[in-house]
């Protein structure tokens, strides 16, 4: 399989939000949390930050995933959609994710992906992650999809979130209302951040 017969694939069989709408949205984290027990939990050989909201939080992700390179820290970047190429969404220092990587890793994993049947995005948070392991990247930006409690990217746990600005979007799948539930104090504030 070369470059292009695996991006027929990933754009031809599996649920593309951007192509099928409501129907490639996933109502839990059943199929992400299956790839990443198959992948070994790749998330946790890493450190993130998560950025979510309505408009901004690609600049933000990139201008993040630059700062933390110039510090030093081999870093990840992932990010969606892609504007010319799918590896746009999958970087290491600034360089996409090699054609041979996308090929190889579907190939070697069509099997499961065929059994779980992912969603497009499902299968590329998997992917990226699988990704920035086996590259021993020091600390992943993650840009969230749709967002939302039951986004694939919420299965890390960052060691700091970053929201922009948040607006009313994609009310079919995450509600007509910008309220947020009540969350006890304890619960912010249970965790220390620090920063290396």
């Amino acid at each position: 399989m070369n470059y292009q017969e695996t991006l027929d694939f990933l754009f031809s069989q599996l649920p593309m939000y951007q192509r099928a709408g409501k129907a490639a949205y996933k109502a839990d984290l059943a199929n992400t949390l299956a790839l990443d027990k198959y992948f070994g939990h790749p998330h946790r050989r890493f450190r993130t930050i998560h950025v979510a909201g309505t408009n901004g939080k690609g600049s933000v992700s990139h201008m993040l995933a630059s700062v933390l390179q110039a510090a030093g820290y081999r870093t990840g970047l992932y990010t969606s959609p892609h504007l010319l190429d799918f590896r746009e969404r999958i970087k290491i220092d600034g360089r996409m994710i090699a054609e041979i990587e996308v090929t190889q890793f579907v190939e070697q994993h069509r099997g499961v992906i065929e059994r779980i049947a992912p969603s497009f995005f499902e299968m590329t948070v998997a992917m990226a992650f699988d990704y920035f392991a086996r590259k021993e990247v020091d600390v992943a930006v993650v840009e969230v999809g749709l967002g939302g409690r039951l986004d694939s990217t919420n299965i890390i746990t960052p060691d700091l979130s970053v929201i922009t600005n948040i607006g009313l979007d994609h009310t079919m799948f995450l509600g007509d209302s910008l309220r947020l539930l009540p969350v006890k104090r304890q619960e912010l504030l249970r965790r220390e951040f620090r920063w290396w």
